[in-house]
């Protein structure tokens, strides 16, 4: 067996252990990753600052993009608090496997359940971001997924470190699991063995790091052991991925989101959030690249305003459709023609066969005119990457059209685009975001980690049994089992239906 399929065989063999812990040993897992994470806090943010500083003259060179070297950045204010804080979080979110979606009665004594699992095998591929190593470490433990992760070259360091802590963490709970009594609650299954406790060098290989290039082509080829590829980064890196694996690919290639304001949008909030939609950090994919503006603001002074605060208040380069470059380039008054003149350099014409197709990841943005939301809607389902984007207006019909005609696994009334973020929705932290149709979309936190499998409970019960009354056979009843609670863990709906039995 090759390394490569080592390291695939390996995260199967954990993953199987994985799948079979109780919340209350993955809970153990993620606070002890917590634990030494904030130990080594030191030792991170000092290879946090070689990377920094072998990157630095990648980004002089053009070697490497400004945007790419804010995101290996984990020294910048609250990341690394943030970080650890996305570990405590997930620890305390509900565990997503276990849990019933499903209950039908086929016949008397013949129960079927859907219920919640694990995917398996995660392949993680990121580029900076350092930080993801510990977020994605978090999430697939919670979840009950084996990872496999590997980094960009130019966050090499700080992965190291991340990895080293997460591998210490790991021993020290699979070690201190391995001296318990064994304990049929800590089973999801309910078996006779502690699988945790036989399975230490399986579970200390729940967590993999890989270093290469090389090994992520080796890896795509590990369908066998490996379930579920998640590219974090360019549109290159994720394009790479789909055109080069068998293995499901779940991710998005551009973060290509827009934000309409709207004939009836209110001043004071379309500054406010169009501000912060491309300002608050626009390296990040929910930043809004295109700024769709009714034509009706052409006329009056609102997009001359809002063109004035995102040119000269927040140094934003904007790339203008015909009709909204016109409308800065007339005479307005002197105070208002004085700042257009003295900001030309940011204010240039867009070219729309590319413009409004670019994922700037800068203090760029392209504008684009309308007359209604109709023409809004096509243009973002044109030229949009079904990401996330915003329509700000007071009027609510006019919204309902928009979030249902928009297609994009975020659709926003009212607020930034930024907060397309599994923080922000309360997962804990997010594995990346999908822009797919299929199994996960939006950020993806936990419940983008587990799938299901159906649970037949029967009592000998043979399929040739069942027909017709004419023939003699039973009939399935196929009556849906009242659920308390969709997603009731099935040990404790099981327990509870006995008890009502009784």
């Amino acid at each position: 067996m090759d390394r490569l399929t080592e390291i695939a065989s390996h995260a199967r063999d954990a993953a199987n252990v994985l799948q079979t812990l109780s919340t209350r040993q993955k809970s153990a897992f993620l606070l002890a990753i917590h634990k030494h994470l904030t130990l080594a806090k030191s030792q991170i943010l000092a290879s946090n600052r070689l990377d920094k500083d072998q990157a630095q003259p990648q980004v002089e060179a053009g070697k490497l993009s400004a945007s790419l070297f804010k995101r290996l950045d984990l020294e910048g204010p609250g990341k690394f608090e943030t970080m650890l804080q996305g570990i405590k979080d997930i620890e305390q979110l509900e565990d997503p496997v276990n849990k019933v979606l499903m209950a039908s009665k086929l016949d008397t004594g013949l129960e079927l359940y859907k219920v919640s699992c694990p995917v398996g095998v995660l392949l993680v591929i990121f580029e900076a971001r350092p930080e993801v190593v510990a977020n994605i470490a978090a999430l697939a433990i919670k979840s009950g997924n084996a990872a496999i992760l590997k980094g960009g070259k130019e966050s090499f360091h700080t992965c190291e470190a991340v990895s080293k802590a997460i591998q210490e963490a790991m021993q020290e709970v699979a070690a201190t699991m391995a001296a318990e009594p064994s304990n049929n609650n800590d089973h999801q299954g309910g078996g006779a063995d502690n699988s945790a406790a036989n399975s230490i060098a399986a579970l200390k290989n729940a967590i993999q790091v890989v270093e290469s290039r090389e090994d992520i082509d080796g890896l795509l080829k590990q369908d066998k052991y490996i379930d579920l590829v998640i590219p974090r980064g360019s549109n290159a890196l994720v394009k790479y991925i789909q055109w080069n694996t068998r293995i499901p690919v779940l991710g998005h290639a551009d973060g290509l989101c827009s934000t309409y304001v709207a004939e009836s949008a209110k001043f004071d909030l379309a500054q406010k959030v169009v501000v912060d939609a491309k300002t608050s950090y626009p390296a990040a994919c929910n930043s809004t690249e295109t700024l769709i503006v009714h034509a009706s603001h052409l006329k009056d002074s609102f997009f001359l305003n809002l063109a004035k605060t995102l040119v000269a208040d927040n140094n934003i380069t904007l790339k203008l459709d015909q009709a909204s470059l016109k409308s800065l380039q007339r005479e307005q008054g002197e105070e208002s023609s004085s700042w257009v003149k003295d900001h030309q350099d940011k204010i240039q014409p867009a070219n729309e066969e590319e413009d409004f197709d670019t994922e700037f990841l800068d203090l760029t943005l392209a504008v684009k005119t309308v007359e209604s939301v109709e023409e809004a809607i096509r243009h973002i389902n044109e030229h949009g990457s079904k990401h996330t984007d915003a329509i700000l207006t007071e009027d609510e019909l006019e919204a309902k059209r928009f979030m249902a005609g928009v297609d994009a696994a975020g659709v926003y009334w009212n607020a930034s685009t930024r907060f397309a973020d599994g923080f922000r929705y309360g997962f804990g932290a997010e594995v990346g975001v999908s822009t797919n149709k299929t199994h996960a979309r939006g950020p993806v936190g936990l419940e983008g980690l587990v799938i299901y499998k159906y649970q037949l409970h029967g009592h000998g019960q043979a399929s040739k049994d069942y027909g017709t009354e004419q023939e003699g056979k039973r009939v399935y009843l196929h009556e849906r089992i009242d659920v308390k609670a969709r997603g009731e863990n099935l040990t404790d709906f099981l327990a509870n239906k006995r008890q009502r039995l009784d």
